[in-house]
């Protein structure tokens, strides 16, 4: 394999990586809850702040911030869900998207009001490592951010699969009345669910900063991606989320270099419009 391309692979499942991680917590709330967070991207922008004033203030590394993001996004996602998101849960589908839309122009603005529309960004001891070998370039803090976002992944399936939490989610976002009868809370359950959904866009905040700019619309550029990556991997499927972000990772990556770097994102909207027409259930997803 020619080792421009073999670059490009690896450029674009180490972007792809962080894709998957973003959207698995946008598919776990529409899978469970069957709301479209429209608010998603805001808290990858709050829990990038987050660990960018982690590192400044008080000088946690962004990885290691994660131990304090992901439990406080968790329990952050649990309070808006019972206060937006609850009442709501009955409610025609087009209250449920102005309910979100809303909320996402409340944070944005907030963000815009409390830290003004400068870009920020920080510079650790690694942010310009690179690894070299046969002649492969690596990014250091991508490497890092692709494994831990695999190691989460990993984690937040076995829970899936293996707890009974886990199970009860699963069995809400199969057949919500047959879960009832069978004894399991549904608001506690939509809770919890919703909480780890946010949790996982906070973790992947915090790996994104060392390497992105951190700004108030940050977040409506990651979720648009999102979208395209939950629709291409199927919108009730968290391996097809994976799958999708590693494969709009990988289109990015050889279309910003042998189309254009400015048509890179036209080029998956194109496929996002092709699985739409064709194959609206995505390459994962259950009719």
């Amino acid at each position: 394999m020619d080792i421009t391309i073999l670059q490009l692979v690896i450029n674009g499942l180490l972007l792809g990586g962080m894709y998957g991680l973003i959207s698995i917590g946008l598919t776990l709330i529409f899978g469970v809850l069957e709301i479209v967070n429209f608010a998603h991207g805001e808290f990858l922008m709050l829990s990038m702040y987050a660990a960018f004033w982690l590192f400044q203030l008080y000088g946690i590394d962004p990885y290691l911030s994660m131990l304090i993001i992901i439990p406080v996004f968790f329990l952050l996602g649990i309070a808006v869900q019972r206060i937006t998101i609850q009442p709501i849960l009955n409610a025609p589908p087009l209250n449920q998207i102005f309910m979100t839309v809303g909320l996402s122009m409340v944070l944005q603005n907030a963000a815009l009001f409390i830290w003004t529309a400068d870009y920020r960004t920080m510079k650790t001891s690694y942010s310009a490592l690179t690894l070299k070998t046969a002649g492969l370039i690596i990014s250091f803090p991508r490497l890092v951010a692709f494994l831990l976002a695999m190691a989460l992944i990993a984690a937040l399936l076995i829970f899936l699969k293996k707890t009974y939490t886990g199970k009860a989610i699963r069995a809400l976002a199969q057949e919500r009345k047959a879960a009832m009868l069978m004894g399991i809370n549904v608001y506690r359950t939509y809770q919890i669910a919703f909480g780890i959904g946010i949790a996982c866009v906070g973790a992947a905040g915090a790996m994104l900063i060392p390497v992105y700019f951190v700004f108030p619309s940050v977040g409506s550029l990651f979720v648009l991606i999102a979208f395209v990556v939950v629709i291409l991997g199927g919108y009730n499927s968290l391996v097809g989320s994976l799958a999708g972000g590693l494969i709009i990772g990988v289109v990015e990556s050889f279309s910003g270099f042998f189309i254009s770097p400015h048509l890179k994102e036209a080029i998956y909207f194109v496929i996002f419009i092709l699985i739409l027409l064709f194959k609206p259930t995505g390459l994962f997803g259950r009719a």
